[in-house]
């Protein structure tokens, strides 16, 4: 078969995504490239700034349905929980590079102004959260969790070049062309948090520390001393919202 990137390959995609079925009510449907996506839309905020999540590979929307959920709508904040392709209540199957075709779809289904977004992307999601911020950098904000700097690094820890059907300088290629996580960060204007744990046991903390030096002021590094890639917002709850309400406040303004 052919693919239009080997980001595509099946093999990469089997082996970097976990898609289960994860049923939840009130889904927000949206028409994707590659199938209906089953989003999560709470808008409570008429007048307020809409956050646009994308979680991580090992995760759906539905695992943010509770405490995340609730505490966000405390900021005064809305909230688009993004759903990638064969996971939760979407159609379709995952793939690392097309799905960034779908975000075009999910910020024209949440009908306000790009000025008045905040992209939050967590591990893999901040593939797509980076993506979404150069397409409108006129957002609003950038948060990216325990965020990834080299995509490279991560596909290589999953596949080798040769089971993709590619050279090795093939892959790095096709990664610089369309994972290119500083050259994307370059055409955002807005502000940006990027938080990690210093003892990330899967995305090393100097993902975070370049990430940051790459997006343009005003930002925030937040380095939490507890906790690890997985529990980062269990450990640290009130800091974790914390700084994400003082963000939230100084996005608005």
């Amino acid at each position: 078969m052919d693919y239009s990137s080997c980001l595509d390959h099946p093999v990469l995609s089997e082996r970097y995504f976990y898609p289960w079925p994860n049923r939840f009510e009130e889904p927000f449907y949206v028409e994707g490239k590659g199938g209906r996506l089953g989003c999560r839309y709470d808008r409570g905020f008429p007048a307020g700034l809409t956050v646009v999540h994308f979680h991580g590979n090992g995760e759906t929307v539905g695992d943010y349905l509770g405490d995340f959920s609730g505490r966000m709508k405390l900021l005064g904040v809305n909230l688009l929980l993004a759903e990638y392709r064969g996971y939760g209540m979407s159609e379709g199957v995952p793939a690392l590079a097309a799905m960034l075709e779908d975000i075009p779809p999910i910020v024209a289904a949440i009908g306000v102004d790009p000025a008045r977004l905040i992209f939050f992307g967590r591990s893999l999601g901040s593939l797509y959260a980076v993506h979404a911020a150069s397409l409108y950098p006129q957002a609003a904000g950038l948060v990216l969790e325990s965020a990834i700097a080299d995509p490279l690094e991560r596909i290589l820890e999953r596949v080798e070049p040769w089971q993709v059907g590619v050279s090795p300088e093939r892959l790095r290629a096709e990664v610089e062309r369309v994972l290119n996580q500083r050259e994307k960060l370059a055409a955002f204007s807005g502000r940006t948090l990027v938080m990690h744990t210093l003892n990330d046991d899967l995305v090393d903390v100097s993902h975070a520390e370049r990430l940051y030096s790459w997006v343009s002021h005003p930002k925030e590094l937040v380095i939490f001393d507890r906790g690890n890639h997985n529990n980062i917002m269990e450990i640290n709850r009130e800091s974790y919202f914390a700084h994400l309400e003082k963000f939230a406040f100084a996005c608005k303004t």
